[in-house]
Order: structure tokens, then C-alpha cells, then sequence
């Protein structure tokens, strides 16, 4: 699923990047090629009215001068007058038959473009020389030119000479630069497809651990509530064909494992809403010594059972109040003692200690130090985790792997921190910082 997941993210976050890229090259490219056209046509245009200005201040049009601008600009020249066609036209080696159509298809397209003008102005005749630049494509080669019709007339004379200009040199060094453009376009579609497989990957990498972190739950979860159920089950049965005796017996047998499975049940609840982030945490001003001074006195005759010593330290001076949510610090506190009491032998010793803290930032410090059979640095980092319990522990009744996982939210719901480190004389420190 993920993989598949992998692969659609990859697509939509590379493709529509790269299709966004792509579009904008183009769109560059296309201004960057009108750029270089219209500076073409300014240069040509340009060209014509110098060679214009030259045929105003002489009186003839010599063979070399055309030559020499052919020559110099790549033009290919027609001279026709008074309709006929300028003798130039048959001395030079550059005009063919070929070459006459394409004049022939050049007056075509000037009349076609400029009749309109022509007509608007009543059809008035201009005096002295007029010149008209334009762009045609020859319907016979399907070839774009720069054209330009020179109207020269003098002593009721006229004389025309058309200037072409082919567009095949434009074009071919607007091809390398639309190559190099594809190629720029191809690298970096390439590249961003690369980088949208690993990002993509490092965004679903967190979703892909919270997923199998669900599965391994509700595989633990079906685990452990399938103990207390096939015990219920088989007691129930046993009942059916039992004495009064042992009745009382799988009854209290029955009642003892429905209250753990219903513990069970609370605490899977309890992270259920963490993970939906519906953890309420109702907060209030606190006085932190009397929640740790109550679980002292819920905690104290649990130990003086098991042989414990439970210890509570509180400091002097009085406290400022901490605003926090009493009944989830309280279950936290709960959480830490039960646990220590848990795995701490007889004649064992667990102290509850509060400490606030006022140099830099402030803040209140609970500490729960036990003696007990300690927790290795393999399993430090997993304690917090929901089920995990260490190797010693795990036949340990009542133990589902949960509290220490409820405790983690509680604190981290109120914008704290719970760590554990090792105790210098044996067993476990479990350390809760909340904010003053």
C-alpha cells in the first residue's frame, strides 16, 4: 500500500512540478525567440532605411552598390522598372527562376497586405521614394522572408526594388537554443523526479511507522485480551458441571480477570484519544507537593504489604502553583509507584521526591527513585512504547505494557518531559519535568 502510495505521490509531486517548470520555459522561450525575432525585423528595418537614404541622395542605381549589399547582408535583390525587369536582374547569377517566383509570391503578398492602405488613401500615388517592410511565407518552398518593396519615383518613373531576406538563418540559431532548452527541461524533470522519490518517502517514512505501530497494538492488544477471555471462557464452563465450592471459586476467578480486561480496555481507550489528539487535559492552579503528598498516602500501605520503604521528600520552602491538569498528574504518579512497587523486591526502598527549579526557566521536577531489578539501556528506549515490557516482567499479572505509555502522553500532553535513567545503587529513576 505504502509503496503504491510512494509511487502516486512521486508522480503528482514530480510531474506537476516539472509540468509547471516546463510550461514556464516554454513560456520563456517563446518571449526569448519573439525577442530575437523582432530584433531580427528592427535590423532588417533598419538596413532599409539606410539603403533607403543612399537612394535618395544619388540619382542612379548601380550594378555594384546592390552587389555590395547583397554581398554584406545576405539579401537577394529584384529590380524592376516601370514594370519591366531591371537588366540587373538578368546579369546577376543569383536570380534564377526560382528566384523570380519567389519576387513574383513577394509582390503577391505585399498587395495582399498593403491593399487596403492603398485603397483607404483613395488611391493616391506617393511622390519620391517610399519603402514597406513585411514578413511573407512562399506558398511554393513554404520558406518565411523579411521582404521589403522600395517605390522610387522620379520624372513620372517608377522604379521598385524588392529586398528579401530569408528567415532560415533565424531559425537555425533559434534551434540550438531550443535543443539546449529541451535538454535543460529533460535534466530537470529527471532530477526532480529523483528528489520527489526521496521526499516523498521521507513524508510517508513517519506515516508508515505510525501504521505499523498500529498494527503491532492491535496485534498486542488482541494478545493480551485474549488471556483474561479464554480464562473467563474456561472457567465458565467449569462452572457447569463444579460444586458450590469451586463455583465460588471460577466466580472469583471470572470477576478478578473482567476487571483486568476492563482496565485494559480503559487504558487502550485512554491512548486512543491521545492518538486522536481528544486527550482532554483540563488544566488548573496546582499545588504539586499535596498531589505528590496524596499519592504517598494512597501508595504507603501497598508497601508496608510487600516490606517496601516509601520515602517522600518535599522541598521547604513554599511552592508557586503549577497549572496543570491534577487528576492526569496525579494518574502519572500513580503510574510511576505502581510501577516501582511492582518490580522493587521486599525490603526494597522507592522515594517520591518533588524539586522546583528556578535559575533559567523555571519548572517542577517529580522524581520516583526505586531500587528494584532496573531497566538495561537496550530497553530504555522502548519502555515508552505501548506494550512493551521488559523480558523479567513479562509474566508479571496486571502488567499490560500500557501505563508507562499513558504516563508518556499525560506529560507530553502538558508540554513536558518523562525520562528514566539508571539509580547508582541499583533500579530505576523516573523523571517528570513539567513547566512552572
Amino acid at each position: 500500500m505504502f509503496r503504491k502510495a510512494h509511487l502516486l505521490f512521486t508522480l503528482l509531486c514530480g510531474g506537476s512540478t516539472a509540468a509547471i517548470m516546463i510550461i514556464m520555459s516554454l513560456f520563456y522561450l517563446r518571449v526569448s525567440e519573439k525577442s530575437l525575432y523582432d530584433n531580427q525585423f528592427r535590423s532588417f528595418q533598419n538596413d532599409i532605411s539606410t539603403i533607403t537614404a543612399s537612394l535618395e541622395q544619388s540619382t542612379s542605381v548601380s550594378m555594384q552598390w546592390l552587389a555590395r549589399i547583397e554581398t554584406q547582408n545576405g539579401y537577394t535583390i529584384f529590380v524592376i522598372d516601370n514594370g519591366t525587369p531591371f537588366l540587373y536582374n538578368d546579369l546577376h547569377s543569383n536570380i534564377d527562376r526560382h528566384s523570380q517566383l519567389l519576387f513574383s509570391e513577394s509582390l503577391d503578398a505585399y498587395n495582399s497586405l498593403f491593399m487596403v492602405e492603398n485603397l483607404n488613401s483613395g488611391g493616391n500615388t506617393y511622390s519620391g521614394i517610399h519603402h514597406s517592410e513585411y514578413e511573407f511565407t512562399s506558398p511554393s518552398t513554404d520558406s518565411s522572408f523579411f521582404a521589403s518593396l522600395i517605390d522610387i519615383e522620379r520624372n513620372n518613373t517608377l522604379s521598385q526594388i524588392i529586398i528579401l531576406f530569408p528567415l532560415s538563418s533565424l531559425y537555425a540559431s533559434i534551434m540550438p537554443q531550443r535543443i539546449l532548452f529541451i535538454l535543460i527541461d529533460l535534466g530537470a524533470a529527471i532530477a526532480l523526479f529523483v528528489f520527489s522519490w526521496f521526499f516523498t518517502g521521507k513524508l510517508l517514512k513517519p506515516l508508515q511507522e505510525n501504521h505499523e505501530k498500529q498494527l503491532r497494538f492491535v496485534a498486542a492488544a488482541s494478545h493480551e485480551l485474549r488471556t483474561p477471555l479464554s480464562v473467563i471462557l474456561a472457567s465458565n464452563e467449569c462452572c457447569q458441571t463444579a460444586s458450590e465450592e469451586e463455583r465460588i471459586g471460577f466466580s472469583q476467578t471470572i470477576r478478578v480477570e473482567g476487571k483486568r480486561m476492563n482496565h485494559l480496555i480503559d487504558d487502550m481507550l485512554t491512548l486512543a484519544h491521545s492518538g486522536m489528539n481528544r486527550f482532554h487535559i483540563e488544566r488548573k492552579s496546582v499545588e504539586l507537593d499535596t498531589l505528590c503528598l496524596n499519592a504517598y498516602e494512597a501508595f504507603e500501605p501497598l508497601c508496608e504489604q510487600k516490606s517496601i520503604e516509601l520515602s517522600l521528600h518535599l522541598p521547604d520552602a513554599p511552592l508557586t502553583r503549577c497549572n496543570c491538569d491534577p487528576d492526569r498528574i496525579s494518574q502519572v504518579l500513580s503510574i510511576l509507584l505502581h510501577n516501582a512497587l511492582s518490580y522493587t523486591p521486599e525490603n526494597g526502598q522507592i522515594a517520591l521526591s518533588l524539586i522546583y527549579h528556578k535559575e533559567r526557566k523555571t519548572y517542577f521536577e517529580m522524581v520516583v527513585t526505586d531500587t528494584g531489578i532496573g531497566i538495561s539501556d537496550a530497553e530504555k528506549p522502548h519502555i515508552f512504547d505501548h506494550f512493551y515490557r521488559a523480558e523479567k516482567s513479562r509474566s508479571t499479572k496486571g502488567h499490560f505494557g500500557l501505563g508507562l505509555s499513558i504516563a508518556y502522553e499525560i506529560v507530553s500532553g502538558h508540554h513536558g518531559k518523562i525520562s528514566v535513567h539508571d539509580n547508582p545503587t541499583g533500579g530505576s529513576i523516573f523523571t517528570v519535568k513539567l513547566p512552572g
